[in-house]
């Protein structure tokens, strides 16, 4: 554990390497990242907790940090050793974390990281003398250079076989210790081992997890209000003590073991000159937003190849499967288009997701995320909400489900809501393969690659520009949030640790197969049997023959297969439904086609791309890379003639996706976020109405300006 920014995971990263796990805390939606570490005495388990300033938690991660470190979360047993990592250029801080932390009364490891940027600021610290002064093992690290990864194993063992716990003295005033003691006898009376720093907090913080004790015991709760009274009475300020006692003892210790070089270096640092011009008001903006176009134009041009890559190998896995079952034509049917469409249709995604984190990765390494914060603090300042919020809203444009998850960073519940409610209209990776293949079959075309990478930002912008109003509408007049401080610290810039990329990718994209898979490849299958049957009898069958072969004389077997197959389509139970609520979506422009694709997408986007191949008789092993299912979308009309996709139906088709709740994974995880079904209704009603009213907005634009 530690301060955020003071290079915890990427020490936790190069200890425990791949053999990492990676899920959720019961009950709770924080994840639990752990780890086996490797030692001569054996392997032992780590666990890496979300950043902490102060054991007085203010958001739902850090009470779960919180509950991990004091041993209070199910499932998950008291530590047998913190290690505690420091960041060598930010010591007086730090140490106030660390003084909190001591009072666990559990043995500890001092990480001390950072040591090569405070020599380059010409400063060196005494590490002997700060061991003594705090009264643990301390070892210096370089975390990128993985120099002191060695004696932090050594040390690590060496404190779990031999334990040392921090002994020092804070210096909290004396008036304080007297009525900490006294208090601490009457509650050891009622058969309760509490140690001197429960008993102050239980004295100090009135809103602490520990007063629920009070509670059973009248008489003691009025002890305790008599024993704050008296220390008010003598000076004690009541919450401030505890801060400034803290922070003077950091200072202390800091000024006692920091040594100031002879010559120190005189001038703006490197980060610093570079501030000036990323974070600057107007070029900062335009930085941002260049970097923001060229990570969606990076995933609409080398995605490309990859994807094709991933198409062609299922294409030949599908192609030796279908002739094996050609004998069982409903068998095969299901494998083929059925289980290996699916699955082919997960695996697509992948070097979409890769590419993405990829770049969130290298800017959260780099410590340009945290600028990006800062800039979009400015931004949704007016709507009341903070630079936090930037975090949450960009991991959604990945999946919402972890950007829901981490909108637990915000201390306010109202603005947490708030954030929760917008994140699905960040365009996730899942709507990908919908832009692709609507921009490559509509939009390359006319306007060329360029013009295609504008249209995939464009599409990714259309939910933040939405989300912001939205957001202003539900602090103003449904949830009447307030706008809280935005307190960031920017950490120094470097290079990423690569290392770190990797594994961040690579636990990402398992994340996603497991569980983004299992609903995709489960959908495929119920919308392939809700497209496959009711079967066309042999009566109906050689009617439809029959009348397509009087209308069209010079019809091919490939033509009258093709009819056949929509007619069995529009016969189905998909078909059926589809044709009975096409009214709905005409005036978007909609046929039952492209409503039922709509709708086979609800539980989950990412089965749009094989419905529609599905629904325009390609079958359902088709992507958004297919040459074929352009040319589909391409020659179908409506029946009077008229080409059912244009660009501006192509449009309004994307911006439906783009503001549409289709992920019943996503409001699931609204629903455990805020232990209600109101909210995920919520959501689905207004996103859903959202995308029906700007698909019907495009469509009356097609007319307005010539369809």
């Amino acid at each position: 554990m530690g301060n955020p920014n003071a290079g915890k995971t990427t020490l936790f990263n190069t200890l425990t390497g791949s053999f990492q796990k990676v899920g959720n805390y019961p009950g709770v939606t924080v994840e639990k990242v752990s780890g086996s570490l490797k030692l001569p005495s054996g392997s032992i388990e780590c666990i890496d907790v979300p950043g902490l300033y102060s054991m007085v938690a203010v958001s739902e991660d850090e009470r779960v940090a919180v509950e991990v470190i004091e041993g209070r979360i199910a499932t998950t047993r008291r530590p047998d050793l913190l290690v505690c990592v420091i960041d060598a250029t930010n010591l007086e801080r730090n140490l106030f974390f660390f003084s909190q932390l001591s009072e666990q009364g559990r043995p500890m490891v001092v990480a001390m990281t950072m040591m090569d940027r405070l020599k380059q600021a010409g400063q060196e610290i005494d590490l002997a003398k700060m061991s003594n002064l705090i009264g643990v093992e301390i070892v210096p690290m370089v975390g990128h250079k993985d120099k002191g990864i060695e004696e932090l194993k050594d040390a690590i063992e060496r404190n779990l076989q031999r334990p040392r716990i921090p002994q020092f003295e804070i210096g909290f005033p004396s008036a304080l210790e007297t009525k900490v003691a006294g208090l601490r006898e009457r509650v050891a009376r009622v058969g309760i081992d509490f140690t001197k720093a429960d008993v102050r907090h239980l004295l100090l913080e009135t809103d602490h997890p520990f007063n629920s004790f009070l509670r059973d015991f009248p008489e003691m709760q009025a002890a305790f209000e008599e024993a704050r009274d008296q220390l008010v009475a003598e000076g004690v300020q009541q919450h401030s003590v505890d801060v400034a006692t803290r922070y003077h003892w950091a200072n202390v210790v800091k000024r006692a073991v920091i040594k100031e070089a002879d010559s120190p270096k005189a001038g703006r640092s490197m980060t610093d000159r570079i501030d000036a011009v990323l974070t600057h008001r107007i070029f900062g903006l335009v930085i941002f937003i260049g970097l923001m176009y060229l990570v969606f134009q990076s995933i609409y041009t080398f995605a490309k190849p990859l994807m094709d890559g991933i198409t062609w190998v299922f294409g030949q896995i599908k192609g030796g499967v279908r002739p094996l079952l050609a004998d069982y034509p409903p068998i095969q049917s299901l494998v083929v288009d059925g289980i290996l469409g699916g699955v082919g249709g997960v695996l697509v995604f992948l070097p979409q997701i890769l590419i993405l984190f990829l770049f969130i990765a290298v800017l959260e390494g780099s410590g340009y995320l945290a600028r990006a914060a800062f800039l979009m603090d400015r931004l949704f300042g007016w709507c009341g909400l903070n630079g936090r919020a930037f975090i949450p809203l960009l991991s959604s444009f990945a999946c919402a489900i972890p950007g829901i998850m981490a909108a637990r960073v915000m201390p306010d519940p109202k603005s947490r809501l708030a954030t929760i409610l917008v994140a699905p209209l960040m365009s996730c990776s899942a709507r990908l393969p919908v832009y692709l293949l609507l921009i490559g079959a509509f939009i390359q075309p006319r306007f060329g690659p360029v013009g295609a990478g504008l249209a995939l930002f464009g599409m990714h912008l259309v939910g933040l520009f939405v989300a912001i109003p939205i957001v202003w509408l539900l602090n103003r007049k449904i949830l009447r949030g307030k706008r809280l401080p935005f307190l960031l610290e920017l950490p120094p810039y470097q290079w990423p640790k690569w290392r770190d990329v990797w594994i961040s990718m690579y636990f990402r994209a398992k994340i996603f197969v497991k569980t983004a898979g299992t609903i995709i490849a489960l959908m495929s299958v119920i919308i392939w049997a809700l497209s496959y049957f009711p079967r066309l009898t042999p009566d109906q069958k050689a009617g439809v023959k029959q009348q397509y072969a009087l209308l069209h004389p010079g019809a091919t077997n490939s033509d009258l297969q093709k009819h056949f197959d929509e007619e069995q389509l529009a016969n189905s139970a998909l078909g059926r439904f589809g044709k009975t609520i096409e009214p709905i979506f005409i005036p978007a422009g909609f046929d039952w086609r492209i409503t039922t694709s709509i709708l086979s997408a609800f539980p989950a986007r990412e089965t749009v791309v094989p419905s529609l191949g599905i629904i325009f008789s390609l079958g359902g092993d088709v992507d958004e890379t297919s040459s074929d299912l352009p040319k589909a979308l391409h020659d179908a009309t409506w029946p009077d003639g008229r080409r059912l996709f244009t660009t501006w139906t192509s449009v309004g088709l994307m911006v439906f996706f783009a503001l549409c709740a289709q992920c019943m994974a996503t409001l699931a995880t609204v629903k455990r976020e805020t232990n209600s079904w109101k909210w995920p209704l919520f959501m689905f009603t207004y996103m859903t109405t959202l995308a029906y009213l700007a698909a019907v907005g495009v469509q009356m634009l097609s007319h307005l300006f010539g369809n």
